[in-house]
C-alpha cells in the first residue's frame, strides 16, 4: 500500500506518464485563466525531444486544425514556443522553450502586458475623474483608487525586476524560500 492506502501499482510507463502530464498542465492552467488546449499544446512541446508540426501537435491532442493553429500562433505571441524551420520542407514546425527561468518570464511578461498594464491604464482613466473633494463617496472613490494604483505600481515593479534576474540569484533566492 502507498500513503494514501490505494493499491501500489507499477510506475506508469514513459507515454502514460507523458499523457499524465499534458493532462495535469492542462488542468493546473484553467485555474491561472488559460485555456486547457493552450496548456496541453505548450505541455506536449515541453515533453517532446524534437520540434512538432501542427499536424503532429493535432493527431497527438486528437484537436482540430483551427484549434491548432489558433493555439500555436497564441504561445508563439507568449514567447513559449518557436518555430524551427527545415529546409525543403514546406510545414512549419515549432519547439516550446525549454528553459523554465525562461518561460517564467515569458508568462508573467505576457499576463503584465495583456492584464497589468490594461488594468494601469484603466485605473489612471479613473483617477482623473473630476469630483468634490468634500464629497463623502468621492473621497472614499478616489482613496481606494490611489490603493489600488499604489499596489499596482509596486507589482508592475516587481515583476519587471522578476523579468530581469540572472538564472543563479532567482533560484538560491528561491530555494532559500524552501529550505
Amino acid at each position: 500500500m502507498t500513503f494514501d492506502d490505494t493499491p501500489a501499482t507499477s510506475p506508469p510507463s514513459l507515454a502514460e506518464a507523458k499523457a499524465q502530464f499534458i493532462h495535469l498542465w492542462g488542468v493546473s492552467a484553467t485555474s491561472w485563466g488559460v485555456s486547457k488546449t493552450l496548456a496541453q499544446v505548450h505541455a506536449l512541446l515541453l515533453v517532446s525531444p524534437k520540434a512538432l508540426s501542427t499536424e503532429d501537435i493535432m493527431a497527438q491532442l486528437t484537436i482540430s486544425r483551427g484549434n491548432a493553429s489558433m493555439t500555436v500562433r497564441e504561445l508563439l505571441d507568449w514567447g513559449l514556443i518557436y518555430k524551427e524551420l527545415r529546409l525543403g520542407e514546406r510545414r512549419e514546425f515549432f519547439v516550446a522553450e525549454k528553459d523554465m527561468l525562461q518561460v517564467t518570464r515569458c508568462i508573467i511578461r505576457a499576463r503584465k502586458r495583456r492584464e497589468l498594464d490594461q488594468m494601469k491604464r484603466s485605473l489612471d482613466q479613473l483617477a482623473n475623474l473630476p469630483g468634490d473633494a468634500a464629497d463623502v463617496e468621492y473621497q472614499a472613490f478616489h482613496s481606494t483608487l490611489t490603493d489600488i494604483q499604489q499596489l499596482a505600481t509596486a507589482s508592475d515593479k516587481l515583476l519587471t525586476k522578476l523579468m530581469q534576474v540572472e538564472r543563479s540569484w532567482f533560484w538560491d533566492k528561491f530555494l532559500k524560500l524552501f529550505l
